[in-house]
C-alpha cells in the first residue's frame, strides 16, 4: 500500500508539473516576437505617437495561461505593453475552436479541435472541455477579473459612455486601457441563437462569424465548401445586428461577406487581415470586397504576420498601410495586430512607435496616421457601441 501511495504522489507530482509548465513552453513555441535590434523611432514620431488614440482591433491574448496585468516574457500583448505602447483600446478576442494541421488553404469541419487540448493542458474549468459556449465565456471572465484586480490600468467596456469616460481619462494623463470582448468565429454560439444573447450579457460587443472551419452560419474562406450564409446565419446577423453588436467578417467566405454586406443593417469589420492587391495570400480576400465594405462604413484592421502583410517588420506593416489608404482611404483603415493568435511578429504592442515612425518617413500626414493608428476605431466604436 505504501509503494502504492508513493507511486500516486510521484504521478500528481509529475502531472502539476506537466500542467505548470507546458502552457508557457507551449505559447513560447506559437507566439513568437523575433530577437530583433531596437527600431528607430526619431524624436518627432515618439513625440506624434504619444499625442494619438491608439486601438487595435484584435487579439487573442486571453487564450494563454498567463496574468495580462503582469508583463512577460512571452507573447505579444499584457496590459503593461499595452500602456508602453500608448494604446487606448484593446479588442479582446476569444478563440474557441481552431484545427490541428492549421492551415489558410482547407479545413475540413470534423478536423480535430486544438483548443479542447489546450484547455485541458491549461486546466480550463470542466464546463469548457466540451461548449464552445462556456469557452468563450470562460476567456471574457478572466478578461473581468483581470479589471476587477488592477481597476486603475483595465477597463471593461461594454458601452460608448464607458468609452468616451475611459478617453477622457487618458486626455488627463491615465494609462487606463479599454478593453473590448469579441470573439474569433461563432462556432462560440455552439449552433444555438440564443447564445447570442448570452454572450452579449457577458459583455462581448464584437462577433465574427467564421474561423477556420465552416460552422453553421455558412462558409469559411478556410473551409471546404466556399458556402455562403445559411438561414441560421441569417438569423444571427439580424440578431447581432438588433443588440448593436459589431459584425466582424474576419475569415468569412467570400460569399459569406457578399451576403453579410447585403443583410446587415450596420457596417461591418474585418478585425485582422491583409489586402491581397498588396499581399497576395490565400488569407486575404479580394480588394473590391474591401472596397465594398469601406462603402457601406466599414473599418479594415491590417495584421502584422507574414500571411496577411507579406513583410512584417515596421517598414512593411507601413506599406500595407499606405496601400490601403490608396485603395480605401483614410477613414477606413485600422490595426488588427492578431497578437497572441499563434503567430510570428518582429515586435510587440509595446513597440508601436516603430509603426508611427515608418508612416512619418512614407509620407503620410499626421491626421492620416492619427485615423489609422485609432481615431476611426474610437469614432466608429462611439457610433457603433450600446
Amino acid at each position: 500500500m505504501k509503494t502504492l501511495i508513493k507511486i500516486l504522489v510521484a504521478v500528481a507530482l509529475l502531472a502539476g508539473l506537466v500542467f505548470s509548465l507546458a502552457p508557457a513552453h507551449l505559447e513560447k513555441s506559437l507566439n513568437i516576437t523575433q530577437k530583433h535590434k531596437p527600431w528607430p523611432v526619431s524624436a518627432a514620431a515618439q513625440a506624434l505617437h504619444n499625442r494619438l488614440v491608439i486601438g487595435d482591433w484584435h487579439v487573442d491574448s486571453t487564450l494563454w495561461a498567463r496574468n495580462l496585468n503582469r508583463r512577460s516574457d512571452r507573447g505579444h500583448v499584457d496590459i503593461p505593453r499595452l500602456q508602453a505602447g500608448n494604446v487606448a483600446m484593446q479588442m479582446f478576442t476569444s478563440v474557441t475552436k481552431s484545427p490541428s494541421g492549421l492551415n489558410y488553404e482547407e479545413n475540413a469541419t470534423d478536423a480535430s479541435d486544438d483548443i479542447t487540448l489546450l484547455a485541458l493542458v491549461q486546466a480550463w474549468p470542466p464546463r469548457t472541455w466540451d461548449s464552445l459556449t462556456e469557452r468563450a465565456l470562460y476567456q471574457a471572465q478572466r478578461l473581468h477579473q483581470f479589471a476587477a484586480e488592477a481597476p486603475e490600468n483595465l477597463k471593461v467596456v461594454t458601452n460608448a459612455a464607458e468609452l468616451k469616460s475611459v478617453l477622457e481619462q487618458r486626455q488627463q494623463g491615465s494609462q487606463l486601457v479599454a478593453g473590448l470582448l469579441g470573439t474569433e468565429g461563432s462556432h462560440a454560439l455552439d449552433g444555438k441563437l440564443e447564445n447570442v444573447q448570452r454572450l452579449y450579457d457577458a459583455g462581448f460587443r464584437m462577433m465574427s462569424l467564421q474561423h477556420f472551419f465552416d460552422n453553421k452560419l455558412g462558409g469559411s474562406l478556410h473551409g471546404t465548401s466556399g458556402a455562403g450564409l445559411s438561414d441560421f446565419g441569417r438569423e444571427v446577423v439580424k440578431k447581432i445586428n438588433g443588440l448593436n453588436i459589431i459584425l466582424d467578417v474576419s475569415h468569412s467566405s467570400e460569399q459569406v461577406v457578399k451576403d453579410v454586406l447585403a443583410l446587415s443593417t450596420r457596417p461591418l469589420v474585418v478585425s485582422h487581415t491583409g489586402l491581397k492587391g498588396h499581399c497576395d495570400t490565400p488569407r486575404n480576400i479580394s480588394d473590391d470586397l474591401m472596397q465594398a465594405i469601406a462603402a457601406k462604413g466599414g473599418l479594415v484592421g491590417l495584421g502584422y504576420w507574414d500571411a496577411a502583410a507579406c513583410s512584417i517588420n515596421p517598414k512593411g506593416i507601413a506599406a500595407s498601410i499606405v496601400y490601403g489608404i490608396k485603395l480605401l482611404g483614410a477613414d477606413h483603415i485600422s490595426l488588427g495586430s492578431d497578437y497572441d493568435g499563434s503567430v510570428t511578429t518582429v515586435f510587440d504592442t509595446s513597440e508601436l512607435a516603430a509603426i508611427t515612425h515608418e508612416l512619418l518617413l512614407a509620407g503620410v500626414s499626421e491626421d492620416d496616421i492619427s485615423k489609422v493608428m485609432g481615431g476611426n476605431m474610437a469614432k466608429f466604436l462611439l457610433q457603433q457601441l450600446p
